[in-house]
C-alpha cells in the first residue's frame, strides 16, 4: 500500500470527499484523512489517502498533480514517513524562526 499526500485542498473538503474523489477515478483507496487544526476545526487544506493493493501511485499522482478543485490546484505526491521528515522540527526547515508565530505581539503586521 502508497501513502499519498494531497495538498492545496478546498478547506471543505471532508475525508469522505477526498476518499470519493479517489474512487470516482478508478482506484481503490484504503483511507483518506484530512488534516484539521487543532484550534479551530477548520480543514488545513491538505490531508493523506492510502492506496488499496494494485493501485498504481505513480499513476495517481500524475492523474492528480495539478488538478484545479474549486480554484484551487492539488499537490500530490508520495508522503513521507515523519521520520525523513526531521520529527519534532516544526519550523519547515527554518531555523531561528517561528512558523506559526508566537501570538503575543511583536513587529508583526496583520
Amino acid at each position: 500500500m502508497t501513502k499519498l499526500y494531497v495538498g492545496g485542498l478546498p478547506y471543505t473538503t471532508t475525508d469522505e470527499s477526498l476518499l470519493e474523489l479517489f474512487t470516482k477515478k478508478g482506484y481503490n483507496p484504503v483511507s483518506a484523512r484530512i488534516i484539521i487544526e487543532r484550534e479551530t476545526g477548520r480543514s488545513r487544506g491538505f490531508g493523506f489517502v492510502e492506496l488499496g493493493p494494485g493501485d498504481d501511485a505513480a499513476r495517481a499522482i500524475l492523474e492528480f498533480n495539478g488538478l484545479r478543485i474549486e480554484g484551487r490546484t492539488l499537490q500530490v505526491n508520495e508522503a513521507r514517513s515523519q521520520e525523513s521528515r526531521g520529527r519534532g522540527d516544526r519550523s519547515g526547515g527554518r531555523r531561528g524562526s517561528s512558523a506559526r508565530g508566537s501570538g503575543r505581539g511583536g513587529d508583526r503586521n496583520y
